[in-house]
Formats: structure tokens, C-alpha cells, sequence
């Protein structure tokens, strides 16, 4: 592994050449679509499991793409007069891109990685040699200051998060710049903070080499080096979450007791969101003995705001401490050293009662509500990224069933959602089914239980009659008093208004 803690880095002070450097990288293909084509789909996976014989075999060849892959994405020395006719060399030596190594060969500095936007645009994003995931050395590094590259929790974040105009946007432990990036796409302002001052550095330089505009950047632990006036419209972060003892790898390790930073950024976000202002976090979460972990981080929302809270995965204390002793690449030393260290992670665990550590999402928004909506809930299954759409909606939502009371309700006239589909489950030949089941094929993709009368409203929902006017129908098709059920399906509307089956129209 590289030594990234004391590698040079770039210069972010020379906007010109990177802009250069871009121009050459797009001239030569090297994109995400590119690679693509080039490697084949193959060798393009096996790049994102740390291996890297099948790309290596790929770009035998003497074409700018196959050098520029050697280059930067599979950190091999390139002679010079290969690179001088595809780069712009002399500015990429200058600014510290490249560095000479060996007889005439130049060598990459940083990983340099093409990363398609979600509008096709052609970024890259940078990050130390041989820690973007799939890099040439995989991550398993112990570098206190090390930057990692896009990995799934980053993409994770980057598909949840909402993405409407907004003034501010913070983006706080930036690490790479990922999240900065997509947000410059939509914020006026953006503000990086991170407590490790390398991550600022490559920040700049994923910007800067993506072609996005310069964000503020700041350095500090959490909400430090945000000012006491200062709000925003967005905040995101893909935070040290993991629960360890000891705070040994600033990118990934929180310092904190247990759960106290994702708790503490969670708490501390509502004071610095703007009205109708989002804020959304990846996190870890303590399953304790004798406690509810949806009561245990529901009491971190802030007073002010609404919530949803998704946990999408749970291990216990042993998987959770081996995946991530594996992650810092302790299982490859020392034998005696690595039973140490998973005694310690299994001692401290221990010691707080922790059972299990849970993985999910958080998203709060601001909300003059004076009874703000708090959602808990457990997902682990199958989801349609890009989710900032279906999160966005599920908000406007809670704010429409927020201002209408069941008469309201029943004077509303309601659509099924795009792709929604009934199931009917039941012994063959059975005249009524068992139950009838509702299942969406986008966003969360849920499937929720209905009676015969829920089925019955939702699959006439089209926006032209209100609710009462089906349900009165529905009263008469199966001889119910219409007064009784207008009185008990409320509740079931409002459940399939906040899953997301029926669209309040208005």
C-alpha cells in the first residue's frame, strides 16, 4: 500500500491545469463509459473487487485510453513518451499530478477515477493510491489521514438524497468530494467541512477536475467549523460511523462512545437547517439489551423536525467487528495481534449491553409543525435507486395527510401510484382469496396487506372521484352501511398515502 499519509499532493491552486488535465482525460475516453468498453464487463467487475490481472491484461495494448488506465486506475509507471502526446505532461509534473520515477516513466500521485453523474456527466473523482474501492491495493489501509475513493455507502447517500434547487448545500466529512459534487449540481452554495485537511485538498481537486464549481471549504469535526448563524437548505453526510474502540482511521471511526457521533450530528443538524430544509445521514445504530433500537434513535431527531428513519441491515457485535478488522486489513497480520484487537471490539460491546449494530438512513426535514412526524421502520429488502424523488414525496405527503382530517380526507380525490399491482393470495379454486396484497415496482418497492375493501377503493382511484363518493359505491356493492365505513377506512387511506400507493391529487 502506498503511504498516503505522507504522499504530496496535487496543487488545487492551478485551475488551469487541472481543466487541461480534464480536457485530455475526456479526449482520450477516459469516462465510466469508456472503461466500460475498453475492459469489457468482466474486467470492468473485477476492478470493483480489488482485482486487477483481468484489466491488466486488457490494456496491453499502446492506445491513449489503455495508458491512461495504467496510469491512474491501476497505478503502473507509464513511459513518458507514451503519455506526451495524450496529456498535457509538463502541466500534470508542474502541478503535481504525475511525478517522474525510474528512468523516464511518470508515475500518478492520486487515483484519478471516472465517475458517471446522474445526468451523464462525465466526472472523476480522486482520492489517495490505491483507496478508491476497486483501486490497485484495495482499502485495508491504516493511514490515519487516508482519502478514500466512491465506495457503496457513498452511492448509497448520493441516490437518497434529495436533489431540488436549494441556496446551501453542506456536505460535512466530505472525504472525497462525491457528495460536494452532486451537490454543486443544484446548490448555489456549497460548503465542504472535514476534520482530516487531506480530504479538503482532494476535494478541490475532484472538483476541480470534474469541471464543478469551487466549494467553501472548512476544516473541523462536525457542525465546528459551521459559523453560529450559519443555515442551510441541505446538509449530507457519509460520517466515521463505525462503532469501534479507539478511534484509530479518522475516515471511517467515529471517537465517539458507542453511537454518541452519529447521535450528536443527528441532534445537532436541526438548529442549522433553513424551514423545509433537508438533512440526510448514513449511520450505525446500537442494539442494546433491554432496549428498542427504533426508541433508541428516535429520540435523536431534534425538536422541529420530521423524520424517517430506515434500517436497512443488522449484524451482530462478531460479524460487524470481523467485517470491519478485515476492512483496516487486520486479518492479514499478526495472528495473535488481529485476537486482540477482536477481543477489545468484543470487551467494549460488552461492556454497554450492545448486541447488534444496525445500518440505515436517516433523513430529517425542518418543518414549523407543531407535531412533527417521526417514521421507524425496518427495510431490508430490495430498493430503486435513485430514492431522492420517493423521499422527497414521502415528506409532501406527511404534510397533506398533516392538514386533512377525515373529512378532509373524504372530500379528496386520490390516484394509485405508477406500477403498483394487486396480488391475490388463496387456496386454487378458493372463491375469495386469503388476502390481497398491493406491491409497488419503483422506489421502495413495498408491499403492504389490504382487505377486500381497500383493494376494492385503490383499484378505482384515478383522480376523478373523492374518496367518500367510492366509498359510498363500495358501501352499496357489498351492503355495508356507508356511515360505518366512511368511519373505519380513514386509516387505511392514511397508511397508503404515507407507503406511497395512493397520490393525494391538489
Amino acid at each position: 500500500m502506498t503511504d498516503s499519509g505522507s504522499a504530496p499532493l496535487p496543487a488545487t491552486d492551478r485551475p488551469e491545469a487541472a481543466a487541461r488535465l480534464r480536457d485530455a482525460l475526456l479526449s482520450a475516453s477516459f469516462t465510466a463509459d469508456g472503461l466500460l468498453d475498453l475492459l469489457g464487463a468482466p474486467a470492468y467487475a473485477a476492478l470493483a473487487r480489488s482485482e486487477t490481472v483481468p484489466a491488466l491484461r486488457a490494456t496491453r495494448g499502446d492506445t491513449p485510453l489503455e495508458a491512461l488506465v495504467r496510469l491512474f486506475l491501476l497505478q503502473q509507471p507509464v513511459p513518458r513518451a507514451r503519455l506526451t502526446d495524450v496529456l498535457p505532461v509538463e502541466d500534470a509534473v508542474d502541478a503535481g499530478w504525475l511525478k517522474a520515477v525510474g528512468g523516464d516513466e511518470l508515475a500518478a500521485t492520486v487515483d484519478v477515477r471516472p465517475y458517471g453523474g446522474p445526468d451523464g456527466e462525465d466526472w472523476f473523482i480522486v482520492s489517495d493510491l490505491g483507496c478508491a474501492v476497486g483501486g490497485a491495493g484495495g482499502i485495508g489501509s491504516r493511514d490515519e489521514d487516508v482519502v478514500l475513493g466512491v465506495g457503496g455507502a457513498s452511492t448509497t447517500l448520493a441516490g437518497i438524497t434529495v436533489r431540488t434547487p436549494v441556496a446551501a448545500a453542506l456536505d460535512l466529512g466530505t472525504g472525497s468530494g462525491i457528495q460536494a459534487l452532486h451537490a454543486a449540481q443544484h446548490a448555489t452554495r456549497v460548503t465542504a467541512t472535514d476534520l482530516n485537511p487531506r480530504a479538503l485538498h482532494i476535494t478541490a481537486l475532484t472538483l476541480a477536475l470534474s469541471g464543478a464549481p469551487a466549494a467553501t471549504l472548512r476544516e473541523g469535526s462536525l457542525f465546528e467549523p459551521v459559523k453560529d448563524d450559519e443555515t442551510f437548505d441541505l446538509i449530507v453526510s457519509n460520517p466515521p460511523f463505525v462503532i469501534s474502540p479507539g478511534a484509530r482511521l479518522t475516515y471511517r471511526d467515529g471517537g465517539m462512545s458507542g453511537d454518541d457521533l452519529c447521535r450528536s450530528l443527528v441532534q445537532q443538524a436541526g438548529d442549522r437547517l433553513n424551514e423545509g430544509g433537508f438533512a440526510q445521514f448514513l449511520a450505525n445504530w446500537q442494539h442494546v439489551e433491554g432496549e428498542d433500537w427504533q426508541d433508541r434513535v428516535r429520540s435523536w431527531v431534534p425538536r422541529g423536525c420530521d423524520a424517517w428513519i430506515v434500517q436497512r441491515e443488522v449484524q451482530d457485535i462478531t460479524q460487524y467487528a470481523e467485517l470491519w478488522l478485515r476492512d483496516a486489513g487486520d486479518h492479514r497480520e499478526d495472528r495473535a495481534e488481529y485476537q486482540s484487537l477482536y477481543d477489545a471490539w468484543l470487551d467494549e460491546f460488552e461492556a454497554r449491553k450492545v448486541k447488534a449494530v444496525g445500518f440505515g438512513w436517516i433523513t430529517l426535514r425542518r418543518t414549523g409543525s407543531a407535531e412533527p412526524s417521526v417514521t421507524v421502520e425496518e427495510w431490508p429488502h430490495p430498493v430503486e435507486q435513485p430514492l431522492g424523488d420517493t423521499i422527497r414525496d414521502h415528506f409532501e405527503r406527511l404534510d397533506h395527510l398533516r392538514a386533512h382530517d377525515d373529512a378532509a380526507l373524504l372530500e379528496g380525490h386520490f390516484r394509485l401510484a405508477a406500477e403498483v399491482v394487486q396480488e391475490q393470495v388463496g387456496l386454487p379454486g378458493a372463491e375469495d382469496p386469503e388476502h390481497v396484497v398491493l406491491r409497488q415496482h419503483r422506489g421502495m418497492r413495498r408491499a403492504t396487506k389490504v382487505d377486500t375493501i381497500g383493494a376494492g377503493f385503490a383499484g378505482v382511484c384515478d383522480g376523478s372521484l373523492s374518496a367518500g363518493v367510492i366509498l359510498d359505491a363500495i358501501a352499496q356493492l357489498v351492503g355495508e352501511d356507508p356511515v360505518v365505513l366512511r368511519d373505519r377506512t380513514p386509516a387505511q387511506i392514511r397508511l397508503l398515502v404515507e407507503q406511497g400507493f395512493l397520490e393525494p391529487l391538489g
